[in-house]
């Protein structure tokens, strides 16, 4: 089958804090338990950024890693685009300031907002760029930085989050059965308020109000959304399959977006797959939005599920809402 972006993913990196939150530190203060968290959510343990870390720190570290394993250096990444929703600062962008700390000058850099779809997106725009012309190598990042957005006192959602990265190097490719097969990318502002940020932007702008109210932390419909979520990423995968005539047996791995592990499950048991042909990695970082699918294809590429020459399927579902397919021959 011939790549409809005949690119390669050239490096892996990924980076998380040190510090991990267990379900304990929860249940040390709300009414929950590791059995309540781990039935719900299949999360056992999160990380959380120290005081002098960010999304920009945490991109930087992934990136450089990425570019190690890639065998470049960084005067050879051509453009710097980082997926996140938690951006260090409104104004400017996070991206310029991983270029800056990576030595790069003078190449595009800009950040892409699609939340948990972050990395499909980015990867997507990328690999467009470089079948076009004109660059050789970008480096596509999804971090995110969650626990500074989580309301500590809502039980709800303070235990699905953590904080991370993965990176990625894309290049151009000689050979036209590697690289992107299919994709798939859209939104649907419809279920904008099943997962926001009611406050901090331009239309409701910081206030005492909005501090009191503690609008400023990630709000969530959970039911509304998982509903949602389980129907989407089910259709998703059947139309990749369907459209590219290949079936599952012919997937050395599938990387799902990490938001729930009954989510997962759903994927999983419709492909009839076994466990060992799904990445997963949330029981061990949460929920990290963008950053998901970068920290598990790191794993699989250094733990050997994923080799030269393989199909991997990432897909992605998240607020917005957004949603992401790849079918990847790497």
């Amino acid at each position: 089958m011939k790549a409809i972006y005949p690119v390669i993913i050239r490096g892996v990196g990924s980076y998380v804090p040190d510090e991990v939150v267990d379900n304990d530190f929860f249940s040390s203060y709300l009414d929950t338990s590791d059995e309540w968290i781990t039935k719900r959510s299949g999360i056992h343990t999160r990380r959380r950024v120290a005081a002098g870390e960010a999304t920009s720190t945490m991109a930087v570290e992934a990136g450089r890693r990425a570019i190690k394993d890639a065998g470049l250096s960084p005067s050879d990444i051509n453009m710097v685009i980082v997926c996140t929703s938690t951006p260090d600062y409104q104004i400017p962008n996070t991206a310029g300031l991983v270029q800056h700390a990576l030595g790069i000058e003078n190449i595009p850099a800009f950040d892409l907002a699609a939340t948990c779809s972050g990395l499909i997106y980015g990867i997507t725009v990328a690999s467009g760029m470089l079948t076009a012309g004109g660059f050789d190598n970008i480096l596509v990042i999804g971090a995110e930085t969650l626990t500074r957005f989580t309301d500590y006192d809502d039980r709800t959602t303070c235990i699905l989050f953590g904080d991370g990265a993965g990176a990625l190097v894309m290049s151009r490719s000689e050979d036209s059965s590697r690289g992107v097969l299919y994709k798939d990318i859209g939104a649907d502002g419809a279920h904008l308020k099943c997962f926001w940020v009611p406050a901090g932007g331009s239309l409701e702008p910081t206030t005492e109000r909005t501090a009191n109210e503690r609008l400023h932390y990630m709000r969530m419909r959970g039911r509304e959304l998982f509903k949602i979520a389980v129907t989407k990423m089910e259709s998703l995968v059947d139309l990749a399959l369907q459209s590219t005539e290949l079936g599952a047996d012919d997937l050395a791995l599938v990387i799902p977006h990490q938001s729930n592990y009954r989510i997962i499950e759903s994927v999983r048991t419709r492909l009839r797959l076994p466990k060992e042909k799904v990445a997963v990695n949330i029981d061990r970082y949460g929920n990290t939005s963008s950053a998901s699918i970068g920290l598990a294809l790191d794993e699989a590429r250094h733990n050997g599920s994923l080799n030269e020459g393989d199909l991997v399927l990432m897909v992605a579902f998240g607020a917005g809402v957004t949603w992401g397919t790849l079918i990847m021959r790497l």
